[in-house]
C-alpha cells in the first residue's frame, strides 16, 4: 500500500532505531566491539523519481551498504545498494546512490556499515526513509524551510530538550527540508554556559572544535558534528530529505571572495582559504555528491526538479560575488551571483516547465542588510532610487522573468533572524520593469532572534506579514524558532506558503493560484 502522511506517522519508522528516536544530547555512543557504528545518523538528499543519495559517518574505516524495501519491516523485495569505503580522507562519511527506485512513493533504507577485513561483521543497522518525486500532477508537495543553527552562542541546549524545533517539523513529515543556509556557525564557538537577561543561565553543550572559531578542516568538520550531537536532528534527517545551501557562516560572518580578515581570532586571514575547507566540510557532511572531496567542479548552485507541480532554484549568493561596498556602482556584472550563475538562473527558468519555480535565496532581495557603517552584505544598499550596485543584476533578472512571461517564481530565504512576507510591485517601485512577486522569509532555527529591518523600496517591496525580536540577539528561549511551510495542491495547483513558529503554530498564511501574476 502506498505510504501517505498518515499512514508514516502513525507507524514506528521514527522509533525503528533507538539512537535515532532519543534525543540523547551530548557524543552518540559508539560501539566499543569491533564492529563500525553510524552512530551519527543517516540522511537522504538529490531525490528524484527514480533515484537518491543516502549520506552517513563511520565510527571507524568501513564498508557501506544501503539495503532499500518498499515495506518498513523489510520483509519482502529488499535490493542491497553497494556503497563507497568510509576513511580519514572524508572524516569517515559516504554517500551512496540509490538507483532504479519507483517513482512517487515511499521507500524505506537501512545503512549497514561492515568490517573490511570481514564484511559479515556490521554494525547496528540505522533505518531512514523518503519519498520519490512524483510524476503526476495530481500528487501533493510539501516541504519546509528555515536557516541560521547554532548561531551567536545558542547551541544544544539540554535544558530544553535540545533542537526540539526538528522534532516539530518531523512531525510535519515534508517530502524535503530546504535548510536556507547558515547550516553551521564556523565563526561561532560555543560556551558551556550563557547569561540570560533575566539571570539565569543558557547552557551548552560543548565540543573541542567549537572552542573556537574554524580554521582548520578538522575545525570546519567538527562543527558539522557539532549539530549531528542532536538526537532531535538525527531523526529528523532520518525522515526527511534534505537540501542543503550555504551562506556566509559556514565561513565567517560576511566573507566574500578574496576578503583578507582583520580579526584577531583568526590566524588565517585568506578568506578564500577558510572557504575552500568549509566547502570540503559541506560537501562532506551533507548529501550532495556533486561537492564531495572538496571538487572544484562542484557547484552550490542546482536546480531541484521535485516533480511536475515544482522546481527548486537553489542559489549561491557567496561563491561569485564581489566585495561588500557602499553599493553604488551604476555597472555590476558580477553583482552578488556572478555572470555565469546569472546566466545559468536565466536559462534555467526559461525552460522550467513546472507549475512553481521557486527561488531559493541564502539573502533577500529587499532588505538592508548592512556590513559595517559603510558597507551592504546583500542585494539592497538603502537608497530607495533606480538600481545600484548588485541591484543592477536583480533587476536585469526580474526584467528577464517578465519579458520572458516566467510564471510561477516565489523567493524563499532566511538569513536576517525573524520571520516576514514581502509583496514586491512595481507600482511602487524606483524600477518598474518586472512582475509583481513575493518573497517569505523564515528563520533563525536555532540561532539569535533579531528586529526585523528595513525596506529598499528600489523593488518596490511591502511588508504584509513582520514578526521579529524585540531586541538583538535575543535567545531561542526568549525568542522561539520560526520556520516556512509549502504546500502545493495535487489537484488544483494552489501554492499556499505557512509563516510557523515552534509551539506557536501557524502566524500568517498566503494561498497563491497557479497562472496568475503578483497576487
Amino acid at each position: 500500500m502506498p505510504h501517505t502522511r498518515r499512514t508514516l506517522l502513525g507507524g514506528s519508522l521514527a522509533l525503528s532505531s533507538a539512537l535515532l528516536a532519543t534525543p540523547v544530547l551530548g557524543a552518540p555512543a559508539l560501539a566499543r566491539s569491533g564492529r563500525p557504528s553510524a552512530a551519527w545518523g543517516v540522511q537522504s538528499g538529490e531525490i528524484t523519481a527514480h533515484s537518491a543519495t543516502v549520506w552517513t559517518r563511520s565510527d571507524r574505516l568501513a564498508r557501506m551498504y544501503v539495503e532499500t524495501s518498499p515495506s518498513e519491516s523489510f520483509r519482502y523485495a529488499v535490493r542491497r545498494h553497494r556503497g563507497p569505503l568510509l576513511g580519514p580522507s572524508t572524516d569517515f562519511t559516504g554517500t551512496t546512490v540509490l538507483r532504479d527506485l519507483p517513482p512517487g512513493q515511499q521507500v524505506h533504507y537501512r545503512v549497514l556499515l561492515a568490517d573490511p577485513e570481514d564484511p559479515r561483521r556490521t554494525g547496528e543497522p540505522v533505518h531512514g526513509t523518503f519519498r520519490t518525486t512524483p510524476v503526476s500532477r495530481r500528487q501533493d508537495v510539501r516541504f519546509l524551510w528555515s536557516g541560521d543553527l547554532a548561531g551567536q552562542g545558542w547551541g544544544i541546549n539540554p535544558d530544553l530538550g535540545g533542537y526540539r524545533v526538528f522534532e516539530e517539523m518531523r512531525q510535519r513529515d515534508p517530502d524535503f527540508f530546504l535548510f536556507s543556509g547558515d547550516t553551521i556557525y564556523a565563526d561561532g564557538p560555543i560556551q558551556p554556559s550563557v547569561p540570560l537577561r533575566d539571570g539565569s543561565l543558557w547552557r551548552n553543550i560543548t565540543t573541542e572544535e567549537k572552542a573556537k572559531v574554524a580554521e582548520t578542516l578538522a575545525e570546519f568538520r567538527g562543527n558539522f558534528r557539532y549539530n549531528l550531537l542532536d538526537g532531535n536532528l538525527r531523526a529528523f534527517n532520518a525522515q526527511v530529505p534534505v537540501l542543503a545551501q550555504w551562506d556566509d557562516h559556514e565561513v565567517r560572518n560576511n566573507w566574500y571572495p578574496g576578503q583578507l580578515i582583520d580579526d584577531p581570532r583568526y590566524t588565517v586571514r585568506d578568506a578564500d582559504t577558510l572557504a575552500a575547507r568549509a566547502r570540503q566540510a559541506f560537501g562532506e557532511y551533507f548529501p550532495v555528491t556533486d561537492l564531495r572531496g572538496g571538487r572544484a567542479e562542484g557547484r552550490m548552485y542546482r536546480v531541484m526538479r521535485y516533480g511536475p507541480l515544482l522546481d527548486v532554484f537553489v542559489l549561491d549568493m557567496r561563491t561569485y560575488r564581489n566585495a561588500n561596498s557602499p553599493g553604488t556602482q551604476t555597472e555590476d556584472r558580477t553583482g552578488i551571483l556572478g555572470a555565469e550563475q546569472l546566466a545559468w538562473l536565466r536559462r534555467e527558468l526559461s525552460r522550467s516547465r513546472a507549475t512553481w519555480k521557486v527561488i531559493a535565496a541564502d539573502m533577500p532581495l529587499g532588505i538592508v542588510v548592512a556590513d559595517g557603517a559603510a558597507n551592504f552584505e546583500a542585494v539592497a544598499q538603502g537608497d530607495p532610487g533606480a538600481p545600484l550596485g548588485r541591484e543592477l543584476q536583480i533587476a536585469e533578472l526580474l526584467r528577464h522573468i517578465k519579458h520572458q512571461r516566467i510564471t510561477g517564481t516565489v523567493w524563499l530565504t532566511a538569513d536576517v533572524h525573524y520571520t516576514a512576507a514581502n509583496h514586491y510591485a512595481p507600482e511602487r517601485a524606483a524600477f518598474t520593469d518586472f512582475a509583481p512577486f513575493w518573497e517569505f522569509v523564515s528563520g533563525p532555527i536555532g540561532a539569535g532572534g533579531f528586529p526585523a529591518g528595513r525596506l529598499d523600496a528600489t523593488f518596490g517591496p511591502e511588508t504584509a506579514y513582520v514578526q521579529s525580536a524585540p531586541l538583538a540577539n535575543m535567545s531561542p528561549s526568549e525568542n522561539p524558532p520560526y520556520y516556512g511551510e509549502v504546500d502545493i495542491d495535487g489537484a488544483g495547483g494552489e501554492l499556499t506558503v505557512r509563516l510557523r513558529r515552534q509551539g506557536g503554530g501557524v502566524l500568517f498564511t498566503k494561498t497563491l493560484r497557479p497562472g496568475r501574476v503578483g497576487q
